[in-house]
């Protein structure tokens, strides 16, 4: 029998659609469990991201400082990284309060904790409550170098089961035409 695949995925700034669709394998689950072993998941209590992880398929965008040190943690600790949806390829639907202010967050911390407030409107500062924002929400690949993309909002499970089985095989996945390059 080979060697199992080291597999991790990681959840940062979105709507958790991605691991959705993940899930939408459906029976094939079965199959995939058998070739690999995960070892970091939103899904799996797993507290530290792991060393020597084979491939890595990262959920959401960089939104604030924790997803900026987990993505370089995941790039040292990963041989392939993977963008996974239309957030961590391209900012997508986090991205949105960029145009916001330029240059800072504060603007959509105020809005969501002192704007919209009731009752004693002030934005979080105790340490582990709120992450510090970054300015900018960025794409995975605007902080490291990303190997692979897979487009989508989710990509849909077809699209998702053709690379982790290209993975599994030891190929690289041919990201051609519409079934495997659609956005949306």
């Amino acid at each position: 029998m080979s060697k199992k695949l080291r597999l991790a995925t990681v959840w940062l700034g979105g709507c958790s659609g991605c691991h959705m669709s993940f899930l939408d394998l459906d029976e094939w689950l079965f199959d995939l469990a058998a070739a690999v072993e995960v070892v970091y998941s939103p899904i799996a209590d797993v507290k530290t991201f792991p060393n020597n992880v084979d491939v890595t398929l990262i959920e959401g965008a960089v939104a604030n400082e924790e997803h900026v040190e987990l993505v370089r943690t995941i790039r040292r600790n990963s041989r392939m990284v993977v963008s996974f949806g239309d957030c961590a390829v391209s900012g997508n639907v986090t991205a949105m309060r960029n145009p916001l202010d330029a240059n800072s967050a504060e603007v959509v911390l105020d809005r969501a904790y002192k704007d919209a407030a009731l009752l004693r409107p002030q934005v979080p500062h105790d340490n582990g409550i709120v992450p510090p924002l970054v300015a900018r929400v960025m794409p995975v690949h605007a902080l490291i170098p990303v190997d692979l993309f897979i487009p989508g909002c989710p990509p849909p499970a077809p699209r998702i089961r053709a690379v982790l089985q290209a993975l599994i095989e030891g190929q690289t996945p041919e990201m051609i035409g519409a079934a495997m390059l659609k956005f949306g």
